[in-house]
């Protein structure tokens, strides 16, 4: 399966603020044909024939616990097990999304996984909605289609009431730190932060490639408190580059808690110590601390038991004509 191409570095600020807007639920198939483990792989079969689809989940008690795809019945068949309940092979280990999270979450995954469809669960696990990769790309493409060109026209006017405090560092400079408060498990906020220092790196004529790394960075620092603490705060300091010299920027990512026992570890590619339930979300690959450092000019970290602070560093320079 292709990657779906919306996410690049040359995607127009419109489509990734659309991407963000846009919720896994104004995307989803909200009615769902289920099973239960009990049920047997045949009427599994007959379904996926009469209704066309390639992919059904296996609930219980609202909540899913497995997947049957299509390859699934064929194995089924195959072993002459067909009349057999669905536990036996459907797929238990899952990936899901939650109902609220930007579509741009769910782009990324099919790109990372390569599934046709991922089951859309809510806040209480329970299972709301299917999304495949159909759903997603129509509706993407109804939305730019009716959206873009009014979003582009408008683009000075929405930044100019969505971003007060960028404009008073931007232009006044009153306020040094643009604050972000992040919080354990809110997709609906996740990212919203890296999305609005791009936006003020740019509007400050700030490289390309610099804003890249700032919000490379910045996202994965936003999405570790996310996922991964009790709640924290991202703090970015700016010093815009002058005629002489060069600009700073420093982001503060600073949690709560619960810390980071091994910070060598944490910082080594691939290690990882995510729940069942941040793995569940498609996250825990370990690439987050990495990723950070390696985007970073510098880099430093501190945790104990009261939560983690992380210092990113950044040189500005004003992209060259």
């Amino acid at each position: 399966m292709k990657d779906i191409p919306v996410i690049t570095d040359s995607s127009s600020s419109a489509v990734l603020e659309l991407l963000f807007q846009l919720k896994v639920k104004d995307v989803m198939c909200s009615k769902v044909i289920t099973f239960t483990p009990k049920d047997s792989m045949r009427a599994i079969q007959q379904r996926m024939k009469k209704s066309g689809f390639t992919g059904i989940p296996i609930t219980q008690d609202e909540k899913i616990v497995g997947m049957i795809s299509m390859a699934d019945i064929v194995t089924a068949f195959d072993e002459n097990q067909i009349d057999s309940p669905c536990i036996k092979y459907m797929t238990k280990e899952l990936i899901v999304l939650q109902d609220d999270m930007p579509v741009s979450f769910a782009v990324s995954c099919f790109n990372k996984y390569k599934f046709g469809r991922f089951p859309v669960v809510n806040t209480e696990q329970h299972l709301v909605g299917i999304v495949t990769t159909t759903d997603l790309i129509s509706a993407l493409l109804s939305a730019m289609t009716d959206k873009v060109e009014r979003l582009e026209e408008k683009e000075i006017k929405i930044n100019s009431c969505n971003e007060t405090q960028t404009q008073k560092i931007e232009n006044q400079q009153k306020l040094p730190v643009y604050e972000f408060v992040t919080e354990p498990f809110n997709f609906v906020t996740a990212g919203l932060a890296s999305t609005e220092i791009k936006k003020v790196l740019r509007k400050m004529g700030i490289a390309k490639a610099i804003a890249r790394r700032v919000g490379i960075a910045s996202y994965e620092l936003e999405i570790n408190q996310v996922v991964h603490s009790k709640g924290g705060i991202m703090q970015y300091i700016i010093t815009p580059p002058n005629n002489s010299q060069k600009g700073k920027l420093i982001i503060k990512a600073e949690d709560t808690g619960p810390g980071i026992p091994d910070i060598e570890k944490a910082l080594t590619e691939g290690f990882s110590t995510a729940t069942d339930r941040v793995r569940s979300f498609g996250f825990g690959a370990g690439m987050g601390l990495p990723n950070t450092k390696r985007a970073a000019d510098d880099f430093k970290i501190e945790s104990s038991s009261k939560g983690t602070i992380v210092h990113a560093y950044f040189d500005l320079e004003k992209e060259t004509k």
